[in-house]
């Protein structure tokens, strides 16, 4: 039992991480992330919270990965599934409460703006090692490219490239069609989706390797 709530716990520090790498790329004013892109043009145009947002956006995911599930669904598929609808909420919560913390980071010149969202990618990637390492819960879009990917027989990693594609094409038609320009969608949002993969392999390499992990947080693999 100490073993499965550290690993929560220390899957739910990897959601809070996450959050704030997420924030840090927006606060670049360079553009989103590609898979908060969309998320965040509907929080420019409507009266919710770039976190609410985030929140009902993940519902919505979760919905087609039931939809993608249609009879190949498991009990083990439908526990995980929905396992993620708490920590959506918290990925939420945490989203909105970064951005208050965060409201004062304002860069000036490019240079700043780059530096910004270079240490938003590294927090988000470690954010990610942190929430992968666990093995528990997977978050709502790593679940549905999984899940789509199994459902028609598709490599996880083309599936990943075309998902986060429509997310950002679907942020670009929706700014253009409630606001007339395009919000969110940046050389940041290219760079993040480029350099995030990268930062991940290599922390989870050299720096959070199993034994270190193993020597730092209290659960066994």
């Amino acid at each position: 039992m100490k073993n499965i709530l550290a690993r929560y716990l220390v899957f739910t520090v990897g959601i809070y991480i996450l959050s704030m790498g997420m924030v840090l790329i927006l606060r670049s004013s360079l553009g989103t992330t590609p898979i908060s892109s969309f998320n965040y043009v509907l929080s420019l145009n409507f009266p919710l919270t770039f976190g609410t947002t985030t929140f009902l956006f993940n519902v919505a995911l979760i919905a087609f990965e039931f939809w993608l599930l249609r009879g190949i669904r498991t009990r083990r598929d439908t526990v995980e599934v929905l396992l993620q609808l708490p920590f959506s909420l918290l990925l939420g919560i945490f989203i909105d409460a970064n951005m208050a913390l965060t409201e004062s980071v304002r860069p000036t010149g490019y240079a700043a703006s780059l530096a910004v969202l270079a240490l938003g990618c590294t927090v988000q990637a470690v954010g990610i090692v942190l929430e992968i390492k666990p093995q528990v819960v997977k978050m709502s879009a790593e679940g549905f490219v999984v899940y789509a990917a199994r459902r028609y027989n598709r490599d996880f990693g083309r599936t990943k490239v075309l998902f986060d594609v429509v997310l950002v094409l679907l942020a670009v038609a929706a700014s253009l069609a409630l606001s007339r320009k395009i919000e969110g969608v940046r050389e940041g949002t290219v760079i993040a989706a480029c350099v995030t993969g990268f930062i991940v392999s290599f922390l989870s390499r050299y720096v959070f390797t199993r034994a270190n992990f193993e020597r730092v947080f209290p659960f066994r693999y």
